[in-house]
């Protein structure tokens, strides 16, 4: 199908613009869209049927924080995921986030940092965090994050909800169910915490994402930092200390190699 028609029919509509650009600053303290519908249903058919199985899925994270998977090698994939990616990342679209969201100077990046894909088996979780704030080969300031979920089967009690929490992370804001052709979009800061919970599910499903982040220069007085994870107030004492020491040191170890230019460890 033609770029411009890979979108639901509301999507762009003017009107419908200037309603999600104030919903976006209004949603407090992390600004945040969730767009049902948002791609045109035979892209969106396209990539579920053609969603790789979790296990051929290139990185697969298993520790403390996190239990998922993540690909973002397109080139043996269906062409949808590369028409998709191309799309999301195209000056039209960009005009359009530009627009939605008043951040100016969005750009993109073509790498395992920048797009690809989740997926989570049963047990995938992901604990609460913010995210790395500077992208460490092209030295760009993280700022959006665009989720599409591609889930045609998702139950209340399976858990995997979005979870959006408040700066403290004391209180869950939002919880967002990963249903079938749903975008989140969510500004990246220092505040924008967020996570999903441990998913139980029946064998044969997974919790599967679409992922693209948007960057914009550099600001003033900014330092790097890499995922920074948060632990949930009912979270065990030793689950609260590991995770602490766990990203101290991790969050150390990295910053040494960027000072001293070995970039390509960090990617």
């Amino acid at each position: 199908m033609q770029a411009n028609n890979l979108f639901g029919p509301e999507v762009f509509d003017q009107t419908r613009s200037k309603e999600l650009h104030i919903a976006f600053i209004s949603n407090k303290p992390i600004h945040h869209l969730i767009i049902d519908n948002f791609l045109h249903k035979d892209i969106a058919g396209s990539i579920y049927a053609h969603f790789p199985p979790v296990e051929e899925m290139k990185t697969h994270y298993k520790g403390l924080n996190e239990k998922k998977a993540e690909h973002s090698d397109f080139s043996k994939l269906h062409d949808s995921f590369e028409q998709l990616h191309k799309e999301l990342s195209s000056p039209a679209f960009i005009t359009w986030l530009q627009a939605i969201t008043g951040i100016d100077f969005l750009e993109t990046i073509n790498d395992r940092l920048g797009y690809g894909l989740h997926q989570g088996a049963n047990h995938s979780f992901l604990d609460i965090h913010i995210d790395y704030n500077l992208h460490p080969i092209k030295k760009l300031h993280r700022k959006l994050n665009l989720i599409i979920f591609f889930n045609k089967q998702w139950e209340q009690g399976w858990g995997g909800h979005l979870e959006l929490w408040d700066a403290e992370v004391k209180n869950c804001i939002q919880s967002i169910a990963p249903v079938f052709n749903r975008c989140v979009l969510f500004e990246c800061s220092n505040i924008s915490y967020h996570g999903y919970s441990r998913i139980n599910v029946p064998e044969g499903i997974t919790r599967k994402s679409f992922y693209q982040y948007y960057f914009t220069p550099v600001p003033d007085n900014i330092s790097f930092h890499d995922t920074v994870f948060k632990p949930k107030p009912q979270e065990s004492a030793l689950k609260k200390i590991s995770t602490y020491t766990k990203d101290y040191a991790k969050n150390s170890a990295k910053r040494i190699l960027l000072k001293l230019g070995w970039k390509n460890f960090l990617k």
